[in-house]
């Protein structure tokens, strides 16, 4: 029989056995348990509203399940994980984290919840129905060979470290105003991101136009498959949307790519932003998989 701990904050020895959870889960599963911004806040300690949810069995000293629960400015993000070996308990181990994570949210007043499942399946689609979620966002991983064999002609350059956040930061939460996970975005959350050991600002291509900057495309390369990269993320800020310039951006990004020596890239976007998914298939994306948010709505306790 497992039980659950609560923690707002994660020791040292706490994140070392959760990342070997995730590390196990991963290697069965063909991709990550959590989301980055997920792992980062863990990889942290937890910050402000951070809150994860850890089980364990008797007679084992590893977590069999884990949930992290992070809260932004208008939603809290959900997501889990069960033991690869211990998922023959899973339809009680899942549930109890989950319950758990609505406990947290309805002591801290309630709200939304997006509970995120990367390729969910069948079985787990009914999981979350089951305690009271609704489907929500669907995410398409899109992928491309390359070469492209369409070269754009954009001026751009490179990202300037202790210069450009300030005003990079303006143009994201601008073009991003409305979006739950990449709006709202911070000096500490660019900061962490430019801690990471995948972040190059030669990769990190900005655009310039009137005197001000219009818009950027943010490339990452994945160390772990060395033929894959990455449009981590494109935008135009809206005084400059409508002239082109988000397919330009992305054909930038796509060449430095292409030096960087990769055969394959790959970008997430929302299937619901009909325009964007028409622009990455126009050039030649097409849909790799599905990852899913389900929705709740929770009362607050009190």
């Amino acid at each position: 029989m497992h039980h659950l701990e609560v923690k707002r904050q994660m020791g040292q020895g706490d994140i070392e056995a959760v990342s070997e959870l995730l590390e196990v889960a991963a290697e069965a599963d063909g991709h990550r348990p959590l989301g980055e911004h997920q792992w980062l806040d863990l990889v942290e300690g937890g910050r402000q509203g951070f809150a994860g949810l850890v089980a364990w069995e008797p007679g084992h000293d590893h977590p069999v399940g884990y949930a992290q629960l992070t809260r932004g400015d208008t939603s809290w993000a959900l997501e889990f994980v069960v033991d690869p070996h211990h998922r023959h308990a899973a339809d009680a181990i899942a549930p109890d984290l989950i319950g758990a994570a609505l406990d947290v949210v309805r002591d801290e007043g309630g709200g939304r919840i997006h509970l995120w499942v990367p390729k969910p399946t069948d079985d787990v689609d009914a999981l979350v129905r089951a305690v009271g979620f609704r489907r929500g966002r669907d995410l398409y991983q899109m992928r491309l060979p390359l070469p492209l064999g369409v070269h754009g002609d954009l001026a751009t350059r490179s990202f300037r470290l202790g210069r450009d956040e300030e005003r990079w930061l303006d143009v994201n939460n601008a073009a991003f105003a409305h979006h739950p996970e990449q709006g709202g975005w911070d000096l500490d959350t660019l900061r962490q991101r430019e801690k990471e050991p995948w972040f190059d600002p030669e990769g990190f291509l900005l655009h310039e136009r009137d005197g001000r900057l219009a818009g950027f495309c943010w490339t990452k390369v994945h160390a772990d498959d060395g033929s894959l990269g990455e449009i981590y993320v494109l935008a135009v800020h809206p005084d400059f949307q409508g002239r082109g310039l988000g397919r330009d951006l992305l054909l930038a990004g796509l060449e430095h790519l292409t030096g960087r020596g990769l055969t394959t890239a790959m970008l997430y976007v929302e299937a619901a932003h009909r325009s964007a998914v028409g622009l990455y298939e126009g050039v030649g994306f097409t849909v790799d998989h599905v990852d899913r948010a389900y929705l709740i709505e929770v009362a607050p306790s009190r």
